[in-house]
């Protein structure tokens, strides 16, 4: 069963910067991608950044940076110059079995797996 257990979030100043963590357990060797979702107040679920397991290749929105320890089974997403639109509940989640143009597409139905997400909050 994959599990994934989100990390890292927290308050910060508007320009500062966070990591988050995600902890995955229970993925194949290969074949699977890896995203960062955030829900903000008020707004719909959106993808801010993915990983494909098979070739590396990723994609990430702006100021993030989405990296993957293999060695850790650990997503992580660096997030710099921060702002309070930052604000919202961020969340890893796993896709598998899918192509590359399917998990970097924003939308949510390949990913099968969710974390409990973690809350930043952005302050001005």
């Amino acid at each position: 069963q994959v599990q994934l257990v989100e990390s890292g979030g927290g308050s910060a100043q508007a320009g500062g910067s966070l990591r988050l963590s995600c902890a995955a357990s229970g993925l194949p060797d290969s074949g699977y991608c890896l995203g960062w979702f955030r829900l903000p107040p008020g707004k719909e679920r959106e993808g801010v950044a993915y990983i494909n397991s098979i070739d590396g290749r990723k994609y990430s929105k702006g100021r993030f940076t989405i990296s993957l320890d293999n060695s850790k089974n650990t997503l992580y997403l660096q997030m710099d110059n921060l702002n309070p639109e930052d604000t919202a509940m961020y969340y890893c989640a796993a896709a598998l079995g899918y192509g590359w143009s399917s998990c970097r597409s924003g939308r949510e139905y390949p990913y099968r797996y969710w974390g409990q997400g973690t809350q930043v909050t952005v302050s001005s």
